[in-house]
């Protein structure tokens, strides 16, 4: 039945915490237990309304998700639906276990590479991302009080040893003996990685693979390469082949080769894809539209079928539900392999196909690296720009650029093609910031790439980016 709670049940949600792929807020400030369990009620709600009887829970590591669980749980049961308490793990293990146990939804309690202090929550409706236009809805459901409700309940049921075992199944390992560290940064995929590298061949130095949710050693963010230091360091120190790092929720992905150097997500994605090619060839791929002109490029002469999509797992977890694609990657490190497995980004599962790779290629990690198109290229620069600029922001930008006949791809922003190379300006859909990057081939061409940009955000009125990487 319907409603029945009226007023007296009505939340509402600070609007901050309601974000484009996730829901994510400071605990104490922006989130609380009381979110969390109108939370579980909302969604809970959308799944009753959808038909379906049960939904998958999961939490990270953070101080306060046991907690924020709890209350989840709460208002799951409260709406008349089975909460299943999969408990600690790594946010790919919560698709698995929605996928494997024919739940009807999922929900992971995480901050992910957030500060220790936030925390918050990804969502799954049947087997498909829960975003957008869906996470305003809780917001309304919550803010009317138009709750389902029932007399459900909840069970534990672990999926930790299976999903282990999922993730090592189909490893096929060539003749090269490989030296491997990696890196958990504390975060909530340390004990699968523990588990998993008892089962590969090979020699594996784990670093800070106990969960602990104050990220003592590091941030677990494997895109900033401060991060990455510490795994850096190992490799080089005990000879590795190569170094892995995981973020704070166990889906995204960051290499270091053995001469110490960082390959980012989009590297990684023309290493992986190259590899599948010779199996599936005329295979569609797709990234996100920050990655390297070189990945279009070099899958295309790899017999692929490359497409640029918005940025955002979701997003990319989408449209390759659309376009049947094999294979998905971001420069943020999310992996999405359809190749094999279920389609998510799952940090672990790429780390054991990187193994699988590298161990019957015939080159090292960083002579790959070497082989590729040498470009130059800024770092992810963001720079504060009100909500309510955004998007207008970039539509003044994408108009003049139209009107000028200029090379405009508008997927997601504005990504500009010029005889340099490109430049991205795009608006955040998790933050008040708009996102600039751009690339060339060399060093004055991404000068002027540069100045171009600067010159774009200066027409319209909004203050330069202060970055040393912009100047």
């Amino acid at each position: 039945m319907t409603g029945g709670l009226g007023a007296a049940a009505a939340h509402r949600f600070d609007p901050s915490i309601l974000r484009e792929y996730d829901v994510r807020g400071v605990v104490g400030q922006t989130l609380s237990v009381a979110d969390a369990r109108a939370l579980g009620r909302a969604f809970g709600t959308r799944v009753r309304r959808a038909g379906g009887a049960s939904v998958c829970i999961g939490y990270d590591g953070r101080h306060s998700s046991p907690e924020i669980e709890a209350a989840v749980v709460e208002g799951i049961a409260a709406c008349g639906l089975e909460a299943i308490r999969i408990g600690l793990g790594p946010t790919p293990m919560l698709y698995f276990a929605v996928l494997t146990l024919e739940a009807d939804g999922g929900i992971m309690i995480t901050g992910s590479h957030n500060p220790p202090d936030y925390n918050g929550f990804k969502m799954m409706l049947g087997k498909a991302s829960f975003f957008g236009e869906d996470i305003q809805d809780l917001g309304r459901i919550a803010a009317a009080g138009d709750y389902e409700t029932g007399a459900g309940g909840a069970r534990e049921q672990s999926v930790f040893d299976d999903y282990v075992s999922r993730l090592v199944k189909d490893f096929e390992g060539g003749p090269r003996n490989l030296k491997v560290a990696w890196d958990a940064g504390n975060g909530a995929a340390g004990d699968v990685m523990a588990a998993i590298v008892k089962r590969l061949p090979g020699e594996h130095i784990l670093l800070n693979e106990v969960i602990d949710g104050t990220f003592p050693a590091h941030h677990p963010d494997p895109t900033v390469p401060e991060n990455l230091e510490q795994l850096k360091a190992v490799v080089l120190e005990q000879a590795c082949d190569f170094g892995i790092a995981f973020d704070g929720d166990g889906d995204r992905i960051g290499a270091i080769d053995e001469k110490g150097r960082i390959l980012w997500g989009d590297q990684l994605v023309i290493l992986y894809g190259r590899d599948i090619l010779t199996r599936q060839p005329g295979a569609t791929i797709i990234a996100d539209v920050k990655t390297s002109q070189v990945l279009f490029d070099e899958l295309t002469r790899a017999g692929g079928v490359p497409v640029m999509w918005k940025t955002g797992h979701s997003l990319i977890k989408a449209k390759m539900a659309e376009t049947g694609a094999i294979l998905g990657g971001e420069v943020s490190g999310h992996i999405f392999f359809a190749d094999r497995y279920f389609g998510f980004d799952d940090a672990p599962y790429a780390a054991i196909r990187l193994i699988e790779l590298m161990s019957r290629a015939s080159e090292s990690m960083a002579a790959f690296r070497d082989s590729l198109p040498p470009v130059v290229n800024t770092p992810e620069i963001r720079f504060p720009c009100p909500e309510e600029r955004k998007r207008p922001a970039i539509e003044e930008v994408r108009e003049r650029l139209l009107s000028e006949n200029a090379e405009v791809n508008e997927i997601d922003g504005v990504r500009v093609r010029t005889p340099d190379g490109w430049w991205l300006l795009r608006a955040s859909n998790t933050q008040d910031v708009l996102v600039a990057r751009c690339e060339s081939s060399n060093a004055e061409g991404l000068k002027r790439l540069i100045s171009e940009l600067k010159g774009r955000i200066a027409a319209i009125g909004l203050p330069l980016p202060d970055d040393p990487s912009f100047s």
